[in-house]
C-alpha cells in the first residue's frame, strides 16, 4: 500500500457528504499513513501553501494531491493517488 508523503495539515475538502463516508475517508487516510490528528475535514482550506495535501472525497473514490501553485486564496493542485471506496450491497463502506 502506498504511503501518502506530507507535512503539516492534509486538507479533506467535504461538500455536504455524509458522515459515515467521512469517517471511512479517514479511515483510508490512515490506513495510507496519514495521522488522525493531522487531517482536517473542511469545505474551504485556509492558508494553503504549495506542497500542502488536499483530499478530494466523492462517493466511490478520494484524489489526494498536491497543491503545485497557489494565488490569492486559491490553489490549484495535481493528482498523486487516487483511492478506492468500497461498499458492501446496503451501501456500508467496509475494509
Amino acid at each position: 500500500m502506498d504511503k501518502i508523503e506530507y507535512e503539516g495539515t492534509v486538507w479533506a475538502i467535504n461538500h455536504g457528504l455524509p458522515q459515515p463516508l467521512l469517517d471511512h475517508c479517514i479511515k483510508k487516510l490512515v490506513d495510507h499513513g496519514v495521522k488522525k490528528e493531522d487531517i482536517q475535514i473542511t469545505d474551504a482550506p485556509s492558508d494553503v501553501k504549495v506542497g500542502t495535501i488536499v483530499v478530494d472525497v466523492y462517493p466511490y473514490h478520494i484524489e489526494v494531491g498536491k497543491v503545485r501553485t497557489t494565488r490569492n486564496d486559491s490553489y490549484i493542485s495535481g493528482s498523486i493517488m487516487i483511492i478506492e471506496l468500497k461498499a458492501d450491497p446496503e451501501g456500508k463502506y467496509i475494509d
